[in-house]
């Protein structure tokens, strides 16, 4: 698993790509290896996931006849989930890149959308915190989720620009394959594996 020191600088990296600066490149490993190793992104998000898989059992249970409760494994198939949501955008992305000729770029890609996960699954689990608290400033909480996911759209565009080039079409493409499928996924799973609140 790759140590804090680590993953401090393929964060100063991305941060350096979003500012359009190609320097960021080189604080990033884009091998295969690095892809591979990339997946461990998933084990730094967990502790973040557990926080804001908290908070949807509590949502979950408030919706439930009075004395209902949940077991481990509605946080099992929150995990599954979980794993849907983050390798299927990735396979559409595989596909995407070998229907457009765009080979070279998967890798790239995969290792600027898996660490980018990581600040932006921490940001979710503090605003978990909140609602957990029961702390809901008058709507304020509803804008700054809306705003994270604006910002995660603008921020992976800014990535995919630096990593394909300024070409719009193919930018477009990717942020649709990597976005539009895990909200759909997330959606239709969610209700199959019986784990949508119901309010």
């Amino acid at each position: 698993m790759p140590p804090y020191n680590e993953i401090n600088l393929y964060m100063r990296g991305l941060w350096l790509l979003v500012k359009g600066d190609a320097q960021g490149f080189r604080l990033l490993d884009l091998t295969d290896r690095g892809m591979m190793r990339s997946f461990w992104a998933f084990a730094w998000c967990l502790p973040a996931m557990v926080i804001s898989w908290i908070w949807w059992r509590a949502m979950y249970v408030a919706g439930l006849p009075e004395g209902g409760h949940v077991g481990g494994v509605f946080f099992a198939r929150l995990g599954m989930l979980e794993i849907l949501d983050w390798m299927v955008p990735l396979v559409f992305l595989g596909v995407l890149c070998v229907v457009m000729d765009l080979g070279k770029k998967f890798a790239p890609i995969v290792v600027t959308f898996n660490w980018l996960s990581v600040p932006f699954a921490y940001a979710y689990a503090i605003l978990s915190v909140f609602y957990l608290l029961n702390i809901r400033l008058g709507g304020l909480l509803a804008i700054v989720h809306f705003c994270i996911l604006v910002a995660s759209i603008v921020v992976l565009s800014r990535l995919l620009k630096m990593v394909c080039g300024p070409q719009p079409l193919i930018v477009t493409a990717m942020i649709l394959v990597l976005i539009v499928p895990d909200m759909v996924l997330s959606q239709f799973m969610q209700r199959f594996l019986g784990v949508y609140p119901i309010f």
